[in-house]
Order: structure tokens, then C-alpha cells, then sequence
């Protein structure tokens, strides 16, 4: 079964918006996601809905942030993505009339939400600033690194 990386993948964007001076194209932004421009205008639509990002029409127009990332968590951006399913596995529900089918998915219904509690939990506590804090850092060490291999 294909794994949903939408939240990923939007995520991916956002960083890409954030560490760039001016808007960015949905040419541009494929490339960082290495799809095609109507798959980044779409998943776009929905997060410009959510107030997260606008577009610009025209020369020099494109994509840009429109919100205070201190102020956007990653269950924002979940929830603005329509809240996708979280896990790839679910339960069998063909006969429900089936003792054990009820015993097995009581269990896992219990186990899935619990799981799926903390996670959001989480994703609430993470802010996009500081996804762009952490992807400055890494920067700044990939920089240095690769300095200290050229020899600067």
C-alpha cells in the first residue's frame, strides 16, 4: 500500500518558501519535490484556503508565506490537508456480526487512537519555525562541512 507524503511533502515546500526572498513558482517548487507543477498548485490551493500561503499573478509572481510560522503547527497544516488517514493499516470489518472481528478490532480501535491522540499531540507542538529553525541549523553544518572538504 502507497504511504499518503502529502504532509511531507507540503511541509517540504513550506521550508523551501520560508528560506527564499520572494515568492516561488510551482515550476520551481516541483523541482524541489521533483513532481509536476499541477500537483504543487493543488495541494497550494488548500493551504492558501487555510490562510498558510498566497499566490501572486504575473511577472515575479508565485507562491509565498502568509502566515506566521511561530503561530502554525504541523496538526495545522495536517488538518489543512483535510486530515489524511495516519495509519496505513485499519481493521477487518466483512462479518461484523463476528465475535472474534469484534474482540480484534475493539483492540485495535483502542491501540489506533490512542497512537493517533499522541501523535496529533505532537504534531501541536511543533511549529513550522521551528522545522525552518532546524533545516537553518543543518544548513549551516552542511556548509561548514563541505568548506572544510574544499579547503576554504
Amino acid at each position: 500500500m502507497k504511504r499518503d507524503s502529502r504532509l511531507s511533502s507540503v511541509l517540504h515546500t513550506l521550508l523551501h518558501m520560508a528560506a527564499n526572498e520572494g515568492p516561488m513558482t510551482s515550476e520551481a517548487l516541483a523541482t524541489c519535490l521533483g513532481t509536476n507543477p499541477v500537483v504543487v498548485r493543488r495541494t497550494m490551493a488548500g493551504l492558501r484556503e487555510a490562510g498558510f500561503v498566497k499566490s501572486e499573478k504575473g511577472h515575479n509572481g508565485g507562491w509565498s508565506i502568509a502566515c506566521d510560522l511561530r503561530e502554525v503547527t504541523l496538526r495545522d497544516v495536517h488538518v489543512a490537508l483535510g486530515e489524511p488517514a495516519i495509519f496505513a493499516i485499519g481493521n477487518r470489518n466483512e462479518t461484523p456480526e463476528c465475535l472474534v472481528e469484534q474482540s480484534v478490532n475493539a483492540v485495535l480501535d483502542s491501540a489506533f487512537n490512542a497512537a493517533e491522540e499522541l501523535l496529533m499531540q505532537r504534531f501541536g507542538c511543533v511549529t513550522l519555525a521551528a522545522l525552518a529553525e532546524d533545516f537553518t541549523r543543518r544548513l549551516a553544518v552542511h556548509r561548514t562541512r563541505k568548506e572544510v572538504r574544499n579547503g576554504v
